[in-house]
Order: C-alpha cells, then structure tokens, then sequence
C-alpha cells in the first residue's frame, strides 16, 4: 500500500513510519522543515500549492492525516497557527481527498470530549451538545465536522481516532508539550515545575498507540471512530512521583496546586471498540513506559547526544 503520513516528523509520525514499513508498505512522510529521508517531503499543509503538488506527485491509498498544532496553551498563545493548520490545512487535505479519492485516518484528541464524569465513549458526542474547553479542542471537533461532511457530501472515507494521553521517547521538550513530557524533563534537570493534583488521567506509551495506527491499514472502515488510550487510572501527582523515584530525587523542586483552570478534570477512556475490532491494548504500563521515557531524555538532554534515535523500532517496542 502507498501511505503518506502528514507530521510524519512528529513524535508519533517517527515512530508510526518505521512500523509501517516494516509491514510491507511503501511509506511517505511531509513536514514543516525538510530531512535527509528520500522519501521525505517538506510541505505545510496549510499552504494548498505544497500539498497540492505532494499528492498529485503519485497516487496514495491512504493518508495517515497527524500533522497539526497541538495542545491547549500552544493554541492560546498561537491560535493563528493553530486555526490555520488544524482547520485550513484539513480542509486542503479534504478537499483533494474529494478529488484522488485516497482513504484517510484523521488524527483527533481526547480534548474534544470536554469535561464529563462518565466514560468518553465514541458515540457521547453524537448524543450530546459537548462544550470543548479550549481552541485546541475546538479546531479537532471542527476538522471532525469537516470530515464528516465531506463524507456526507462527497462519499469520501476516512476514519478518526481519538488519542488519549500518548507519551514516550521521540517526544522534546518545550513548555507546550505534554504533562508527563515537562515533568520528566525537569525532574531530570533539577528544574522547578507544577503538579496540578485533582485531574485523572489514563496514558498510553507510544508503541502501543502506534500498533493501533498500523491495524488501520489493514483494519479500515469508512466511517468508524475510535478511543485509543491506556488502562491504567492515575492521578498527576502519581506520574511525578513515580518520575522522582525512578530518579531517586525528592520533591523538593515541585509545586502543588489543586487543579488547573479550564482543563478537563478526569479523562476516563472507553476503549472496548478499538479493543474489539483492532486489537488495542495497553501493554506498557506506566511506569515502564516512564522508565523507557527518562532512559531517552537522559541520552539527549544529560549526555547530549546530538542525535534522535534512529532505530524506533527498538525503542519503542
């Protein structure tokens, strides 16, 4: 099968092209910066002309859609990034999807869920008028929008998956990445951070979000919708302290806070449909994944390995 996959230079796009390479497909990733992979394309998504000429180069099968502007602060701070690639960029990607008619796995978020006490089941938000929380989580809902509409109007197919939560190596830091990402970072360094304590998460390491991505290519179904997250329930605090122990530092350099303002305060995932039809499942548990996480930190921040891990394959197995 020929696949491109947008942010293919991202943290799961790293991880996800070798994977499916490996089996059997003939694999294309674009980004924002170019790289030395000859099947590599720089392209912003946002800019119609690149896409545009990307895709008209060869026909694909399927696109793995996963290049976007992530995350809830990212989005305040950037929100004319974020509208431009999340909304604009999909809608140039749909747009020629009407037109090559390449199938298409969209990369949502949890975030669209909004805050609920029940489990985030797929089809909550067919049921139910959900208030996204944030520019992030709306841009997602809108492209999902987007894509059903096309679907509708178009008959084009794709299917969307909803990440829950995903971390692991391949994952650098900024202050806009992931709770986990800042907290192994700093703890790491000896740098001051917050734990927000009344928010409940499940997280899911890479490896095992990546295997679902790759049962779609096989797996697809115009139309369908999946969670794909961890099993294991955890407070905040007990993902710092579990940093710190496997450190062997204190928490002399954190700060406590009750819960942070505008955020989705218990994520509880349902992931009973992409366990039933794909064969998720959450293997890694959490604090093997954090241990695997530090371990690749440490190479590039401690030891200042220049260098990303190349053989994703073994890393994130």
């Amino acid at each position: 099968m020929h696949i491109l996959i947008t942010g293919g230079r991202g943290t799961i796009g790293k991880v996800l092209t070798p994977w499916l390479r490996r089996a059997g497909h003939q694999v294309w990733t674009c980004d924002l910066d170019h790289h030395h992979d000859a099947q590599h394309v720089r392209c912003d998504v946002a800019e119609f002309r690149q896409l545009g000429r990307l895709l008209d180069s060869q026909p694909f099968d399927l696109v793995y859609h996963l290049a976007a502007e992530y995350g809830r602060w990212n989005g305040e701070e950037y929100y004319e990034q974020l509208w431009r690639t999340n909304v604009i960029g999909t809608k140039h990607l749909i747009r020629l999807q009407e037109r090559s008619r390449f199938r298409m796995v969209f990369a949502s978020t949890s975030e669209v869920y909004g805050d609920m006490d029940e489990p985030m089941r797929e089809e909550l938000l067919d049921q139910k008028e959900i208030r996204q929380l944030n520019d992030y989580a709306l841009s997602k809902w809108v492209n999902e929008q987007q894509i059903m509409m096309s679907r509708d109007m178009f008959g084009t197919e794709t299917v969307r998956v909803r990440l829950f939560n995903t971390y692991g190596p391949g994952e650098y830091f900024t202050p806009f990445r992931s709770a986990i990402c800042r907290f192994a970072y700093s703890a790491l360094l000896g740098l001051p951070y917050t734990v927000y304590l009344n928010h409940q998460r499940t997280s899911i390491f890479i490896s095992d979000a990546v295997r679902t991505l790759v049962a779609l290519a096989q797996g697809f179904v115009p139309g369908e919708v999946y969670n794909i997250g961890g099993t294991e329930s955890h407070d905040m605090k007990a993902v710092s302290d579990t940093i710190l122990a496997l450190l062997g530092k204190n928490d002399a350099q954190v700060t406590y806070a009750d819960a942070e303002p505008f955020t989705t305060k218990n994520k509880t995932v349902d992931c009973l449909k992409a366990t039933r039809v794909l064969g998720h499942s959450s293997c890694v548990p959490l604090r093997v994944g954090l241990a695997r996480t530090l371990a690749w930190m440490r190479r590039i921040y401690v030891d200042q390995v220049d260098a990303e891990p190349v053989d994703y394959l073994e890393l994130a197995s």
